[in-house]
């Protein structure tokens, strides 16, 4: 079962790597302000963006240096992203033969690794232009959409053939993965309008910090589904 041993090493990387990078460029930035040729880029203060969006993710690190941490551990986490998808494909396959639902979860899985690495290279690219804005925030919100939708249609189809995966699996992680993607499916239903609305202000309410603090926890969310893989699959 080498496809399984790699599915567990590569979802913990996909874990582990964007966390770092993230949190590292927010630490840098927050801290570190002699690394900033452009004063202006720093950040002041106690920052814990995942309670008072302070600062957007983007805000962290688009900016020189943190985007030397950023844009790399992005590029790889897609890459890994991709591994991850296809090896997947190589279990369902292996265990249960052809799956309706194996297209689908490469489709959109694959989607979303290229969606993550279009956004990567704009990143911090300064264009002021309507269309462009509009394009970064279109792929950022298709990059969504793709692994949410993946990630449902990979844990459907484990589960619609859970009998014959108990001696590799711990069956309640599994359970304990649908109900992540389910909150996440309706955290994005709810949210997705609201965040894709140009400016701050919706109904006379200032969302800035709202946005920034949904953005960090549903980036922790989406990550914890491969670090819940890591947990799922059995060592031996």
């Amino acid at each position: 079962m080498d496809s399984i041993h790699k599915v567990r090493s590569i979802s913990i990387w996909i874990f582990i790597i964007p966390f770092l990078a993230i949190n590292s460029c927010l630490i840098i930035i927050t801290n570190f302000h002699e690394l900033f040729p452009n004063k202006e880029d720093i950040l002041h203060g106690i920052i814990i963006p995942y309670i008072d969006g302070g600062a957007s993710i983007s805000r962290t690190a688009r900016v020189f240096p943190t985007y030397l941490i950023f844009k790399p551990a992005m590029f790889l986490t897609a890459y890994l992203l991709i591994k991850y998808w296809l090896y997947n494909r190589s279990i369902v396959q292996m265990i249960n033969g052809d799956h309706k639902n194996i297209k689908k979860f490469l489709f959109f899985g694959i989607g979303s690794a290229i969606c993550l690495i279009i956004h990567s290279i704009f990143l911090g690219i300064k264009f002021d232009h309507d269309l462009y804005k509009l394009f970064r925030r279109v792929v950022m919100l298709v990059f969504i959409i793709f692994e949410i939708v993946a990630q449902a249609y990979l844990v459907a189809a484990l589960y619609s053939f859970r009998s014959k995966l108990l001696k590799f699996i711990n069956p309640n992680i599994l359970k304990i993965k649908i109900y992540l993607v389910s909150i996440l499916i309706i955290i994005a239903i709810i949210s997705i309008p609201i965040i894709s609305l140009p400016g701050n202000v919706f109904m006379g309410l200032n969302l800035k910090f709202f946005k920034h603090a949904l953005e960090w926890d549903y980036f922790l969310g989406v990550i914890s589904f491969y670090l819940l893989t890591f947990l799922m699959w059995k060592k031996n």
